[in-house]
């Protein structure tokens, strides 16, 4: 079954694989594999985000506020996502306790 993906995420892979072609000083801070977004309400913050988290549908919500709020004209020329940065870094920690619990049930000894 394919995976199908809202238009933000969709924008984000195109936009990701523009700026990787280009030799930018923009795009040299950023290690591929991730993506850069703003979070927060009045000053925001810039973090880099992995490739893997356009799978889950919790990141995919946050996208499509970010479509919803913005289009695809971002203010900072990143994607901006509308949500406080606490609320942002619960869903990233939610991400990586999924990874753990993931990583820690596949390397399992059975005895």
């Amino acid at each position: 079954m394919p995976v199908r993906f809202p238009s933000a995420v969709k924008h984000v892979l195109r936009r990701s694989a523009l700026t990787s072609s280009k030799k930018s000083s923009t795009c040299l801070d950023v290690p591929k594999g991730f993506f850069p977004v703003y979070v927060g309400e009045s000053q925001k913050k810039r973090f880099l985000v992995p490739l893997s988290f356009l799978n889950q549908p919790l990141f995919q919500g946050l996208l499509c506020k970010a479509e919803e709020e913005f289009g695809f004209d971002h203010p900072i020329g990143g994607v901006t996502i509308p949500c406080h940065e606490d609320v942002f870094m619960g869903v990233i920690f939610h991400f990586k306790m999924q990874l753990m619990l993931s990583y820690r049930d596949q390397n399992a000894v059975l005895i």
